[in-house]
């Protein structure tokens, strides 16, 4: 029942999508497809060959909810089919049914970062670049943006904040998205923004730590400069962070050029593993006022994109492993991995998720059971 209801919820989200194929020539229905990628990819699935099989072996379940009136279809139709699928269209169906799923109310905080599909490599246009937005406190994809290298990534994210709903949203970036123009945006779209500043701004950096070292040296009054500071321990480690808020923005010679600009930041990292010990000071600017241990949450949700996206890609979703090298078709098979992991996290089992896949690979109920959405994000 729960299948057969959330394949329901599936077609609703999916129905207006236009099929990329010539009408009166298909074999196989769009909404089969997907479902099939969909289901295979949280099942273990980490190509098209592996969709085909696993949609074999379970084809009994599958027509339980499915047409399929020519079976499964071949590992050439869902490559062909998800290649020539229109990027933003099928971003639009996919997030929205899982929004609707995970019963997602306001965006809280938006981390957006890029990453490269390494094993895009050999394609003719060069590895293929995502910049992606995750909610860091559902654990879930929000959109992405294809573009052709690290570089391209400031035009991307414009593009990527308009497939977003930004009221009462926190957005914070990279230094690479530091840029006047995507702050202008973020606010006009009802957000703020935590933007890490380097050396890519005239002024800004200079100005943002001249700022701070006044805090420090007591220079400002003690009402506008907020310290906080933190230590974990674990696998071996030690990390020590300093952070240091100051809601006193006058000695920022562009500040009119960033809206709402409230205040600026720093954080210091020491981390000791093995005897060693490393520091690393990073700077920041955001547009709300609020305390220093949100402006922490923040800094430190947008950090752990790595592990909680990027990396559960590449490690339990294979991604840097795949070999699709076809701009679109790599495209949406990176988004129906994040649509993936968007779900797994939600399920409460408190196994990892690659042992959740192989368990819905091996439980339909538990198949299902993903599929609806239930429970709450979890950090695995």
């Amino acid at each position: 029942m729960a299948a057969t209801t959330t394949v329901g919820s599936i077609k609703k989200h999916f129905g207006r999508l236009k099929d990329p194929r010539v009408v009166g020539r298909s074999q196989h229905l769009l909404v089969d497809i997907i479902v099939l990628a969909i289901c295979g990819v949280i099942a273990d699935c980490d190509d098209w060959h592996e969709i085909v099989l696993f949609a074999q072996k379970r084809l009994a379940w599958f027509q339980r909810f499915l047409k399929l009136p020519n079976g499964v279809p071949s590992h050439d139709t869902f490559e062909r089919v998800f290649s020539k699928l229109e990027p933003r269209a099928f971003q639009c169906s996919c997030l929205a049914w899982l929004r609707a799923v995970a019963d997602l109310l306001g965006m809280g905080h938006i981390a957006i970062d890029g990453k490269t599909l390494c094993g895009s490599a050999g394609s003719k246009w060069g590895p293929l670049h995502l910049v992606s937005a995750w909610a860091t406190e559902a654990n879930l994809t929000l959109g992405q943006v294809a573009v052709d290298g690290k570089s391209n990534e400031i035009r991307a994210i414009p593009v990527l904040l308009e497939l977003l709903d930004l009221h009462g949203a926190l957005v914070s970036i990279d230094a690479m998205g530091c840029q006047r123009e995507i702050a202008k945006k973020i606010v006009a779209g009802g957000g703020d923004y935590v933007l890490a500043v380097k050396g890519n701004q005239e002024h800004l950096l200079e100005d943002v730590q001249a700022t701070v070292e006044r805090a420090l040296n007591g220079e400002l009054p003690a009402q506008v400069v907020l310290q906080h500071q933190t230590t974990e321990q674990g696998h071996g480690r030690q990390e020590n962070r300093s952070y240091v808020v100051v809601h006193d923005v006058k000695g920022m010679r562009d500040r009119q050029a960033w809206p709402k600009l409230k205040a600026v930041g720093m954080c210091c990292s020491e981390r000791t593993v093995k005897g060693q010990t490393t520091t690393e000071v990073r700077y920041f600017i955001g547009s709300r006022k609020m305390g220093v241990r949100q402006y922490a949450k923040v800094l430190r949700g947008h950090w752990r994109i790595e592990n909680n996206l990027h990396w559960q890609l590449d490690i339990s979703l294979g991604e840097d492993a795949s070999r699709i090298q076809q701009r679109q078709g790599a495209g949406n098979f990176a988004l129906l991995r994040k649509l993936a992991l968007s779900l797994l996290k939600r399920n409460p089992a408190k196994d990892s998720i690659a042992r959740k896949r192989k368990a819905a690979a091996l439980d339909l109920d538990f198949l299902a059971e993903i599929l609806a959405g239930s429970g709450e994000a979890t950090e695995d």
